[in-house]
């Protein structure tokens, strides 16, 4: 027959139980059906056939049950009923499930089941929330790569200057016609350096147009000038005497209209001005033979 007395006892202050944590002040149970969380008669899971608690389980509240009928069957002995996500109902359906049962049990279990509810509530506050991801920092894997890093910088700083100092002893002929270094190299030098030349001679040719803009030169005519002035006062001349011309044809045509006779068909011919073009042509001095 099973007792409650006889297993408070038994798992009390006076023998041992696995799921009681002492401390200085007070005892614990870490029974996970426990209502409070204190190791006392009232709150024990395990001396009281009946009994009631409230879990979470995957964010819904379920009321467990259990009574002294079932205590023979092990695999039924907890009814679970699953509570409203209402507050004011998951009350109401624990005072309808608990009517008869001892105040103490439904009032731990209203207050159980309204801190569990808080945390509910946070839990859903801080997920929707923007939250910092808290990152660990690997101290020996940073080190470790930074000193890779140092040496390969120093790797590719001795490799440089090997290079250019091969480089140089090429230019100079040091070792004549036998190398045994890869060509590329030389033509990539070969190609910095033109490179460099070219802009150097650009950035050269710049400041010489840039130091020309200011300067003011005085220039002697020359003789072509001067023969090109003379062409053009000549054209100036044969075109005042194609006016003359014209205005002389425009006179006799009046003329003859003002006498009655029939004019000419078809337009007047006109003559063509008379131009005359003088070519210069320069003479080189006979050289002067030498005295025998």
């Amino acid at each position: 027959m099973h007792s409650d007395d006889v297993v408070w006892d038994t798992l009390g202050n006076r023998q041992f139980c696995s799921y009681k944590i002492t401390t200085k002040t007070q005892n614990f149970c870490r029974n996970e059906y426990n209502l409070t969380g204190l190791c006392n008669r009232s709150s024990c899971p395990l001396a009281n056939s009946q009994y009631a608690t409230i879990r979470e389980e995957k964010g819904r509240c379920y009321l467990y049950m259990k009574t002294i009928e079932r205590a023979a069957f092990p695999r039924r002995l907890w009814e679970r009923v699953l509570l409203s996500k209402n507050y004011e109902k998951a009350l109401e359906e624990i005072d309808e499930n608990l009517i008869y049962w001892p105040r103490f049990i439904r009032h731990k279990c209203k207050q159980r089941f309204t801190k569990i509810t808080q945390y509910l509530i946070r839990i859903r506050k801080l997920t929707l929330k923007r939250q910092r991801k808290l990152v660990p920092l690997r101290r020996k894997i940073e080190r470790r790569e930074k000193r890779r890093e140092e040496k390969a910088l120093i790797a590719a700083q001795l490799d440089n200057a090997i290079e250019k100092e091969l480089l140089e002893r090429l230019k100079q002929d040091t070792y004549g016609d036998i190398y045994n270094f890869p060509i590329h190299a030389f033509d990539k030098a070969l190609q910095q350096q033109d490179a460099e030349s070219e802009s150097e001679s650009d950035a050269e040719k710049e400041e010489e147009d840039d130091e020309d803009v200011d300067k003011r030169e005085f220039v002697e005519a020359d003789d072509s000038d001067l023969s090109d002035f003379e062409d053009m006062d000549k054209l100036e001349t044969s075109s005042e005497e194609e006016q003359e011309e014209e205005e002389e044809v425009e006179k006799k045509v009046s003329h003859s209209k003002s006498k009655g006779k029939t004019p000419l068909k078809g337009p007047a011919r006109r003559k063509r001005p008379y131009i005359e073009i003088e070519y210069e042509e320069e003479t080189e001095p006979t050289a002067k033979t030498k005295a025998a």
